[in-house]
Protein backbone atom coordinates (compact mmCIF):
# COMPACT_ATOMS: atom_id res chain seq x y z
CA UNK A 1 0.00 0.00 0.00
CA UNK A 2 1.35 3.43 -0.97
CA UNK A 3 1.10 6.66 1.01
CA UNK A 4 0.09 9.57 -1.23
CA UNK A 5 1.66 12.91 -0.27
CA UNK A 6 1.10 16.47 -1.50
CA UNK A 7 3.54 19.29 -0.77
CA UNK A 8 2.15 22.79 -1.30
CA UNK A 9 4.50 25.73 -0.72
CA UNK A 10 5.43 28.75 -2.83
CA UNK A 11 9.11 28.54 -1.82
CA UNK A 12 10.92 26.26 -4.24
CA UNK A 13 13.75 25.50 -1.79
CA UNK A 14 11.24 24.37 0.87
CA UNK A 15 9.37 22.15 -1.61
CA UNK A 16 12.56 20.49 -2.83
CA UNK A 17 14.06 19.96 0.62
CA UNK A 18 10.80 18.58 2.04
CA UNK A 19 10.44 16.19 -0.89
CA UNK A 20 14.03 14.93 -0.42
CA UNK A 21 13.54 14.49 3.33
CA UNK A 22 10.23 12.64 2.94
CA UNK A 23 11.76 10.33 0.32
CA UNK A 24 14.61 9.41 2.67
CA UNK A 25 12.20 8.78 5.57
CA UNK A 26 9.85 6.55 3.59
CA UNK A 27 12.71 4.62 2.01
CA UNK A 28 14.30 4.02 5.41
CA UNK A 29 10.96 2.91 6.84
CA UNK A 30 10.41 0.78 3.73
CA UNK A 31 7.00 2.33 3.13
CA UNK A 32 5.80 2.76 -0.45
CA UNK A 33 5.00 6.38 -1.31
CA UNK A 34 4.20 8.89 -4.04
CA UNK A 35 4.76 12.65 -3.78
CA UNK A 36 3.19 15.47 -5.82
CA UNK A 37 4.43 19.04 -5.48
CA UNK A 38 2.44 22.28 -5.88
CA UNK A 39 3.43 25.94 -5.75
CA UNK A 40 -0.09 27.28 -5.09
CA UNK A 41 -3.13 26.22 -3.10
CA UNK A 42 -5.33 26.75 -6.16
CA UNK A 43 -3.37 24.14 -8.13
CA UNK A 44 -3.63 21.66 -5.26
CA UNK A 45 -7.37 22.17 -4.84
CA UNK A 46 -8.00 21.97 -8.58
CA UNK A 47 -6.26 18.58 -8.69
CA UNK A 48 -8.15 17.28 -5.66
CA UNK A 49 -11.48 18.50 -7.03
CA UNK A 50 -10.84 16.35 -10.09
CA UNK A 51 -10.62 13.30 -7.86
CA UNK A 52 -6.95 13.04 -6.87
CA UNK A 53 -6.63 11.62 -3.35
CA UNK A 54 -3.89 12.40 -0.85
CA UNK A 55 -3.28 10.81 2.53
CA UNK A 56 -1.13 13.67 3.84
CA UNK A 57 -0.90 17.29 2.64
CA UNK A 58 2.02 19.45 3.78
CA UNK A 59 0.51 22.91 3.39
CA UNK A 60 2.16 26.31 3.69
CA UNK A 61 0.09 29.08 5.27
CA UNK A 62 1.38 32.20 3.51
CA UNK A 63 1.55 32.32 -0.29
CA UNK A 64 3.17 35.49 -1.61
CA UNK A 65 1.47 35.49 -5.03
CA UNK A 66 -1.82 33.83 -4.17
CA UNK A 67 -4.96 35.50 -2.82
CA UNK A 68 -5.88 32.44 -0.77
CA UNK A 69 -3.73 31.57 2.24
CA UNK A 70 -3.19 28.07 3.57
CA UNK A 71 -6.00 28.37 6.11
CA UNK A 72 -8.52 29.03 3.32
CA UNK A 73 -7.04 26.20 1.26
CA UNK A 74 -7.38 23.85 4.24
CA UNK A 75 -11.05 24.80 4.68
CA UNK A 76 -11.63 24.23 0.96
CA UNK A 77 -10.06 20.76 1.24
CA UNK A 78 -12.28 19.92 4.21
CA UNK A 79 -15.37 21.16 2.33
CA UNK A 80 -14.68 18.93 -0.67
CA UNK A 81 -17.16 16.10 -0.25
CA UNK A 82 -16.89 16.72 3.53
CA UNK A 83 -13.28 15.54 3.34
CA UNK A 84 -12.19 14.72 6.90
CA UNK A 85 -9.88 11.92 5.79
CA UNK A 86 -6.79 13.69 4.48
CA UNK A 87 -4.24 14.59 7.16
CA UNK A 88 -3.15 18.22 6.82
CA UNK A 89 0.24 19.27 8.17
CA UNK A 90 0.65 23.04 8.22
CA UNK A 91 4.08 24.60 7.79
CA UNK A 92 4.91 28.24 8.45
CA UNK A 93 7.59 30.66 9.57
CA UNK A 94 5.08 32.14 12.04
CA UNK A 95 3.62 30.63 15.22
CA UNK A 96 0.77 33.18 15.31
CA UNK A 97 -1.51 31.09 13.06
CA UNK A 98 -1.78 28.07 15.36
CA UNK A 99 -5.09 29.06 17.01
CA UNK A 100 -6.75 29.75 13.65
CA UNK A 101 -6.30 26.12 12.59
CA UNK A 102 -8.58 24.51 15.19
CA UNK A 103 -11.60 24.01 12.90
CA UNK A 104 -9.45 22.45 10.17
CA UNK A 105 -8.20 19.75 12.57
CA UNK A 106 -4.64 19.50 11.22
CA UNK A 107 -2.44 16.53 12.05
CA UNK A 108 0.32 18.93 13.08
CA UNK A 109 1.67 22.46 12.75
CA UNK A 110 5.41 22.73 12.01
CA UNK A 111 7.50 25.87 12.27
CA UNK A 112 10.13 26.45 9.58
CA UNK A 113 12.96 25.72 9.19
CA UNK A 114 11.84 22.12 9.05
CA UNK A 115 14.04 19.34 10.40
CA UNK A 116 14.14 15.69 9.43
CA UNK A 117 13.36 14.75 13.03
CA UNK A 118 10.15 16.85 13.11
CA UNK A 119 8.99 15.52 9.75
CA UNK A 120 9.69 11.90 10.67
CA UNK A 121 7.74 12.29 13.89
CA UNK A 122 4.73 13.50 11.88
CA UNK A 123 5.00 10.58 9.45
CA UNK A 124 5.22 8.05 12.28
CA UNK A 125 2.20 9.65 13.96
CA UNK A 126 0.23 9.30 10.74
CA UNK A 127 1.30 5.67 10.31
CA UNK A 128 0.25 4.88 13.88
CA UNK A 129 -3.13 6.61 13.61
CA UNK A 130 -3.86 4.96 10.26
CA UNK A 131 -3.02 1.51 11.61
CA UNK A 132 -0.05 1.13 9.26
CA UNK A 133 2.44 1.37 12.11
CA UNK A 134 2.16 -0.84 15.18
CA UNK A 135 4.25 -0.37 18.33
CA UNK A 136 3.77 -3.97 19.40
CA UNK A 137 5.85 -6.96 18.43
CA UNK A 138 3.56 -9.89 17.70
CA UNK A 139 4.52 -13.56 17.93
CA UNK A 140 2.82 -16.91 18.22
CA UNK A 141 3.31 -19.93 20.43
CA UNK A 142 1.29 -22.76 18.97
CA UNK A 143 -2.17 -21.28 18.40
CA UNK A 144 -1.82 -18.43 20.88
CA UNK A 145 -0.82 -14.89 19.87
CA UNK A 146 1.26 -12.70 22.18
CA UNK A 147 2.38 -9.07 22.09
CA UNK A 148 5.24 -7.11 23.65
CA UNK A 149 6.11 -3.44 23.24
CA UNK A 150 8.85 -2.84 20.66
CA UNK A 151 10.55 -0.39 23.06
CA UNK A 152 10.88 -3.16 25.68
CA UNK A 153 12.92 -5.46 23.43
CA UNK A 154 16.65 -5.19 24.28
CA UNK A 155 17.75 -7.76 21.73
CA UNK A 156 16.60 -10.89 19.96
CA UNK A 157 18.61 -14.08 19.79
CA UNK A 158 18.34 -16.96 17.35
CA UNK A 159 19.39 -20.55 17.97
CA UNK A 160 18.43 -22.96 15.20
CA UNK A 161 14.70 -22.34 14.73
CA UNK A 162 14.08 -20.94 18.21
CA UNK A 163 14.00 -17.17 18.80
CA UNK A 164 14.39 -15.59 22.22
CA UNK A 165 13.23 -12.08 23.07
CA UNK A 166 15.36 -10.51 25.80
CA UNK A 167 13.22 -7.84 27.45
CA UNK A 168 14.13 -4.79 29.51
CA UNK A 169 12.49 -6.18 32.65
CA UNK A 170 14.63 -9.34 32.48
CA UNK A 171 11.98 -11.62 31.02
CA UNK A 172 12.72 -13.96 28.14
CA UNK A 173 10.06 -15.02 25.65
CA UNK A 174 10.72 -17.95 23.31
CA UNK A 175 8.97 -18.88 20.08
CA UNK A 176 9.80 -20.46 16.73
CA UNK A 177 10.72 -18.55 13.59
CA UNK A 178 13.66 -17.12 11.66
CA UNK A 179 15.53 -13.98 12.70
CA UNK A 180 15.71 -12.64 9.15
CA UNK A 181 11.98 -13.03 8.60
CA UNK A 182 11.05 -11.42 11.92
CA UNK A 183 13.45 -8.52 11.31
CA UNK A 184 12.11 -7.83 7.82
CA UNK A 185 8.45 -8.16 8.76
CA UNK A 186 8.39 -6.24 12.06
CA UNK A 187 11.65 -4.73 13.29
CA UNK A 188 13.25 -3.13 10.22
CA UNK A 189 10.93 -0.10 10.52
CA UNK A 190 12.32 0.65 13.97
CA UNK A 191 15.90 1.37 15.02
CA UNK A 192 17.17 -2.20 15.32
CA UNK A 193 20.62 -3.32 14.18
CA UNK A 194 21.05 -6.75 12.55
CA UNK A 195 24.57 -7.36 13.88
CA UNK A 196 24.96 -11.11 13.42
CA UNK A 197 23.14 -14.11 12.02
CA UNK A 198 22.09 -14.83 15.59
CA UNK A 199 21.43 -11.32 16.97
CA UNK A 200 19.30 -8.25 16.34
CA UNK A 201 19.66 -5.41 18.88
CA UNK A 202 17.61 -2.36 19.80
CA UNK A 203 19.65 0.81 19.22
CA UNK A 204 18.06 2.41 22.28
CA UNK A 205 19.98 0.00 24.53
CA UNK A 206 23.36 0.25 22.77
CA UNK A 207 26.07 1.89 24.88
CA UNK A 208 29.05 1.33 22.58
CA UNK A 209 29.92 0.03 19.12
CA UNK A 210 33.32 -1.64 18.78
CA UNK A 211 34.89 -3.32 15.72
CA UNK A 212 33.92 -6.87 16.69
CA UNK A 213 31.20 -6.40 19.27
CA UNK A 214 28.40 -4.19 20.52
CA UNK A 215 27.87 -3.30 24.17
CA UNK A 216 24.42 -2.90 25.67
CA UNK A 217 23.88 -0.65 28.65
CA UNK A 218 21.74 -3.39 30.10
CA UNK A 219 23.36 -5.70 32.65
CA UNK A 220 26.75 -5.28 30.92
CA UNK A 221 25.81 -7.46 27.96
CA UNK A 222 28.14 -7.63 24.93
CA UNK A 223 27.24 -9.30 21.63
CA UNK A 224 29.43 -10.14 18.62
CA UNK A 225 29.28 -8.28 15.31
CA UNK A 226 29.89 -10.69 12.43
CA UNK A 227 32.65 -9.95 9.88
CA UNK A 228 30.09 -9.92 7.06
CA UNK A 229 27.98 -7.28 8.77
CA UNK A 230 30.67 -4.91 10.11
CA UNK A 231 30.32 -2.23 7.43
CA UNK A 232 26.54 -2.45 7.34
CA UNK A 233 26.22 -2.23 11.14
CA UNK A 234 28.62 0.72 11.37
CA UNK A 235 26.81 2.61 8.59
CA UNK A 236 23.37 1.99 10.13
CA UNK A 237 24.60 2.88 13.62
CA UNK A 238 25.94 6.29 12.59
CA UNK A 239 22.95 6.91 10.32
CA UNK A 240 20.62 6.52 13.32
CA UNK A 241 22.86 8.78 15.45
CA UNK A 242 22.90 11.46 12.77
CA UNK A 243 19.13 11.32 12.28
CA UNK A 244 18.62 11.66 16.03
CA UNK A 245 20.99 14.62 16.15
CA UNK A 246 23.55 12.81 18.36
CA UNK A 247 26.45 13.56 15.98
Amino acid sequence: MSIYIAICDDERSIREELERTLSKIFERLKVSYEIDVYATGDDLCAKMEKGTHYDIVFLDIEFANNKKNGIEVGKRIRDMNENDIVSIVYISWEMKYSMQLFDIRPLNFLIKPLTSEKIEKVIKTYLKLSGLWVNDFVYKIRRDTFRVKIKDIVYMESMKRKLTLHLADGRKEEFYGTLKEVYQEQLHKFDFLFIHGSYVVNFDYVSALKPDMIALGHDGITLPVSKLKKKEVKANYFSIMERRGVV
